[in-house]
């Protein structure tokens, strides 16, 4: 007795063996992939209409088969759609549970279309309705820091290189040097978006669509800023989802150099911080521990990403042209790293906007040695070239280490002994805020300069 042909398959047709349980638990993607089912719907919907208006389907025919679609939809978003054993993916899904819906009518729907240029259509409307989310919540994130830094700049702390302290700077002017990163990034994340509003539906499954289908028309309906001008390309592209790995990478990269200073900054031996019960979990030994779970967790989580971001490469790397099966292996990585990073920066808004900043153990963490760079500039400014001045506070430091005493525990006389230039004025130099403000050129810690990094960062946040 022949074997008929597996009909439950959108390739079955060819085949007529069963499919190995094993290969078809391997191959298969809704468990995951159906968290794109309201982008599959909405692309075939505009694909019903286009088939309409090239006469492959009547407006009596649209409408049933568009109502149909709108109640496979509503099955998923009230959680009453019921997969099937053979559903594959949210293609064979949809398109299976239409055809209960509405009879062999739903058989039409693929006419011309391939889930080649029908995947690649879905990840891309699903990506772009992430990227809103994302982009509004990274704003949200350079927007309570700048909020912070516009209310707290009269507290000052060391500037750290090396982790040594440097030179003294404001609190404000720190969170600002992390805000402008993810102002960076921000901008990066908008300079994509062209790059992932491209439509490839009406591509096929590799050489274009045979019917005539008004691909303008598509991505009008759809809302995709272009379309894919080589079919080819526009089923085997994946480059949309290696950038966002990738602007998702650096990202998380600068978070986690954020979380590492805050980290740092929340020790008792600095004191600077302290963060949120809400964000931070305790010991299941030591009583007495509170613990930054928040922060190492998204330290931790950009090596995750990154892992993402790598493996896709590599799987990508080695492909030829248009679509092979190893794509499936794209929306893993693509959706853990939207999940993560869309968490990471609302945890970030959140540990920002409630950590407890003590500014007074900031500034006892400010020794007179912070100083010596200004303690040089005050001899620039009466003409000593700055590689003299520099030797000379040096010989200060090592003059009050040997003394046991601050910079300016040492006398008039002393810096009088260092250089001939020391004078009387001297004492000046020893003033905290005094060495901020005079910081003013553009990038620097004063209050006038900080005014301009806010009015940069809340121009890149549309605020006036």
């Amino acid at each position: 007795m022949t074997e008929q042909p597996t009909k439950q398959k959108l390739w079955g047709g060819r085949f007529t063996g069963k499919t190995d349980p094993l290969m078809h638990a391997f191959n298969q993607s809704l468990k995951y992939d159906q968290r794109m089912h309201a982008a599959d719907i909405r692309g075939s919907i505009a694909y019903a209409k286009a088939l309409r208006r090239v006469g492959l389907l009547t407006e009596e025919e649209e409408v049933k088969m568009t109502q149909g679609l709108d109640a496979v939809g509503r099955e998923w978003a009230t959680g009453q759609f019921q997969p099937a054993a053979d559903d594959e993916d949210i293609h064979t899904a949809n398109e299976r549970r239409l055809s209960e819906l509405i009879g062999s009518l739903g058989g039409k729907l693929h006419t011309g279309r391939s889930r080649n240029d029908q995947v690649a259509t879905d990840m891309r409307l699903w990506l772009l309705g992430e990227v809103d989310d994302i982009e509004s919540s990274l704003k949200g994130l350079v927007r309570i820091m700048v909020e912070r830094a516009d209310k707290e700049r009269d507290i000052l702390l060391p500037g750290y290189t090396h982790l040594q302290r440097g030179q003294p700077i404001r609190w404000s002017h720190f969170l600002l040097s992390h805000a402008f990163s993810f102002r960076n990034d921000l901008e990066r994340l908008q300079q994509l978006i062209p790059r992932i509003s491209v439509l490839p539906l009406g591509s096929g499954a590799l050489a274009g669509n045979p019917f005539s289908i008004d691909r303008e028309f598509l991505a009008k309906e759809l809302g995709f800023a272009s379309l894919a001008e080589n079919s080819m390309w526009g089923v085997g592209d994946r480059d949309f989802i290696v950038e966002f790995l990738m602007w998702s990478s650096l990202t998380m990269t600068h978070m986690s150099r954020l979380a590492e200073d805050l980290i740092i900054y929340s020790t008792a031996e600095f004191g600077f911080v302290t963060l949120s019960d809400a964000y931070s979990t305790g010991s299941s030994m030591m009583p007495q521990k509170k613990n930054p779970d928040s922060l190492e967790l998204l330290r931790g989580k950009s090596g995750r990403i990154f892992g993402d971001m790598a493996g896709f490469m590599m799987t990508l790397k080695g492909l030829p042209s248009t679509y092979n099966k190893d794509l499936q292996e794209d929306k893993e990585p693509l959706f853990d790293t939207v999940d993560n990073v869309s968490a990471s920066l609302k945890i970030a808004e959140g540990v920002i906007a409630t950590m407890e900043v003590h500014g007074e153990k900031m500034r006892q963490a400010l020794t007179m040695d912070v100083l010596a760079t200004d303690l040089a500039d005050y001899l620039v400014r009466k003409g000593v070239p700055f590689r003299e001045t520099h030797h000379v506070s040096g010989r200060a430091v090592a003059l009050a280490e040997a003394r046991k005493c601050q910079l300016n525990g040492l006398s008039v006389e002393d810096y009088k002994g260092l250089h001939e230039k020391f004078s009387d004025d001297v004492v000046e130099v020893f003033d905290f805020e005094a060495s901020v403000e005079r910081r003013s050129s553009i990038g620097g810690p004063s209050r006038k300069t900080l005014d301009r990094q806010i009015a940069v960062l809340r121009a890149a946040l549309g605020q006036k």
